[in-house]
């Protein structure tokens, strides 16, 4: 189920906007050549379009016919129920339209997020990175919820993110084996600077659950103590995935010349400064898997953050790599990453990402999630 703001999806880079409406790339396969795979995107944030083309590329390394079925983004609204009702229209209309340009079913649907399968036309397989039991809580959830445990409880294959995430899916979901676990690949992004020369960066896109405002405390706290540690860039907080504005909005104006604001920036531009920044800064009140703090690991960062609850990925990781840097004081923790380092921190940092590179999840696809979709009934 998507994440609990008021833009449904996984936690990514880009949370902070839409991208507009979109069309599906569901193009109609050659005659008499149908699709193996159809997979309808939700789409709702870059980090959940960007897994759906990941899934999509692994599938066709395997060998299958995959297309994208991309869900148009529906106008913004107040609330989580009426937000999730919209998006699942909109992820039911493109599964239709990519249906009736098909020259024939394709024999599987990966429906990418429980919203996209709530109002499902076909039955499918059902990709997700938490389910509304854990991220639609009370009021926020009391239409989801039963029909998502239906929806379930009625797919043929579950592809969890993870198995934590999987974990709070209901019991009946989780019987007969029909969950595989299939991670988001994540790799680095490229060599890291020569000279890391940003104290630390944080993502804040729905800047309440992102705790931003516990991470400026922290900033807020340390800075004297950074600033004598390092002139210019090296002494900064950077801001991305919210802009000023936004920031205004959620109660957060920032007048400190140590904090700069960047919004929402290109994949290649927020990726190139995680290559340069120390720390990666972060405290959710929930995380559904941490994308973006999975990224900031591969790409060099210490990772510091707050025991957050949810199907948070990178913090066994982190708590693995350096306990100092996982707990509620967020001030001290910042602190250790900051001025007493692990030397060889990133190094491991690599090796305990290994499961979770594209070659290991290919083997993954192509060995077990590929011939569970194609043996499984779609009727």
């Amino acid at each position: 189920m998507p994440s609990a703001d008021s833009r449904p999806g996984a936690a990514g880079l880009g949370e902070a906007h839409y991208d507009g409406a979109r069309s599906s790339d569901a193009r109609p396969a050659p005659a008499g050549d149908a699709l193996d795979v159809l997979i309808v995107s939700l789409g709702s944030t870059h980090g959940l379009r960007a897994a759906d083309r990941e899934l999509r590329d692994s599938l066709t390394r395997a060998g299958a016919r995959v297309a994208i079925a991309q869900a148009d983004a529906p106008p913004p609204t107040r609330t989580l129920m009426l937000t999730d009702l919209r998006w699942a229209r909109a992820a039911r209309a493109a599964a239709i339209r990519a249906l009736a340009e098909q020259p024939a079913p394709p024999r599987a649907i990966v429906y990418s997020s429980t919203t996209a399968a709530l109002l499902w036309p076909r039955p499918g397989a059902i990709r997700f990175d938490a389910p509304s039991a854990g991220n639609r809580p009370g009021r926020d959830g009391l239409w989801q919820r039963p029909l998502e445990r239906r929806r379930l409880e009625q797919a043929p294959l579950l592809l969890p993110w993870s198995e934590s995430g999987l974990d709070e899916a209901p019991a009946a979901a989780r019987r007969h084996g029909r969950a595989l676990v299939l991670p988001v690949p994540v790799e680095r992004s490229g060599a890291p600077a020569p000279i890391r020369d940003i104290a630390a960066i944080t993502y804040a896109a729905n800047p309440s659950k992102k705790g931003l405002d516990m991470v400026l405390s922290a900033w807020r706290s340390l800075r004297g103590e950074i600033a004598r540690q390092a002139d210019g860039a090296g002494g900064q907080l950077l801001v991305a995935g919210a802009d000023a504005q936004e920031l205004a909005q959620a109660g957060l104006p920032l007048d400190d010349a140590t904090v700069r604001v960047l919004g929402a920036l290109p994949r290649h531009e927020y990726r190139a400064l995680l290559r340069r920044a120390r720390v990666f800064v972060c405290a959710p009140r929930r995380e559904d898997y941490g994308i973006a703090q999975l990224e900031a690991l591969a790409d060099g960062c210490l990772l510091v953050s707050t025991p957050a609850p949810g199907p948070y990925v990178a913090l066994p990781i982190a708590r693995a790599l350096d306990p100092r840097l996982v707990r509620d004081d967020l001030e001290a923790a910042l602190k250790s990453a900051l001025a007493d380092p692990l030397p060889d921190y990133a190094e491991r940092a690599q090796q305990a990402l290994a499961s979770l590179r594209r070659d290991s999840l290919d083997r993954l696809v192509s060995g077990t999630i590929l011939p569970r979709l194609l043996g499984g009934s779609q009727d």
